[in-house]
């Protein structure tokens, strides 16, 4: 088989399934992972399949929609927890000051700071206020706005207003998608807006995300590849998928 035969028997098979994995491609048509890679690379390219993580979906079927934070809350929960810890490692010295985006990652990390490092606390989001109030190493600033039900986070015009001036040394920051043509992207406008001011008053910004969201483009970006210094992620990231975003200047963390 030709590899344009190949590519449009992928393309066609991708929109009879709605998702399939690199392996199942490269079974099905007995070629390696990196040649069904470049395939579904050139595939993209024209606007026929969108990758992600381990395989690709048609482009109409990528997600706009948020799930629910409660269901989100369920999911990669071991891989979430290493990127939390390993995002400690992260924190500015101590009497530093931080900004922690909404989102079950992000909240991870609240709760896993260390009880013996004095921070200055900057948030939007009411889970991650809720677990650090109270913690007498933690000066907690929780952020004005309307607050979303579907992340439990502040957001609007006073929010981002809010944000507009502060500076602080950190800001870790959640994403629902991250791409290197794409950057960092999520569904909802306000949030978007906030996480725009969130990486903006921030000296150095890092992306806490399991890797399910690598690979994935969801309508709004919020910040490009360029704008975020560090990625703390799990270890199912594909390694040439890592080797890439290592090559755009992001420094990848794997946890």
């Amino acid at each position: 088989m030709y590899a344009e035969e190949r590519q449009i028997a992928t393309a066609r098979l991708v929109a009879e399934r709605g998702r399939i994995s690199v392996a199942d491609i490269a079974e099905r048509f007995e070629v390696t992972t990196e040649t069904v890679r470049r395939d579904l690379s050139t595939l993209e390219r024209r606007g026929l399949v969108r990758r992600v993580h381990g395989g690709a979906v048609p482009v109409e079927t990528m997600a706009v929609l948020e799930s629910a934070l409660g269901e989100r809350e369920q999911t990669f929960t071991a891989q979430k927890d290493r990127i939390a810890q390993a995002a400690l490692d992260l924190l500015p010295t101590a009497g530093g000051t931080i900004a922690i985006d909404a989102g079950t990652t992000t909240s991870r990390f609240a709760h896993a700071l260390p009880r013996d490092h004095q921070l200055t606390v900057v948030t939007h989001a009411v889970p991650v206020a809720a677990q650090l109030a109270g913690s007498p190493q933690i000066e907690l600033h929780l952020l004005p706005g309307r607050v979303r039900p579907a992340t439990q986070a502040a957001v609007g015009a006073e929010t981002v207003d809010a944000l507009s001036r502060l500076r602080v040394d950190v800001t870790f920051v959640a994403t629902n998608g991250l791409t290197l043509a794409h950057g960092l992207s999520t569904p909802d406008h306000e949030e978007a807006a906030t996480k725009r001011a969130l990486v903006n008053a921030a000296r150095r910004v890092v992306c806490l995300t399991d890797s399910s969201k690598i690979g994935v483009e969801t309508t709004l970006r919020f910040a490009a590849l360029g704008n975020v210094d560090v990625l703390v992620t799990d270890s199912d990231i594909d390694d040439d998928v890592a080797d890439e975003l290592r090559e755009s200047g992001l420094e990848v963390v794997i946890a």
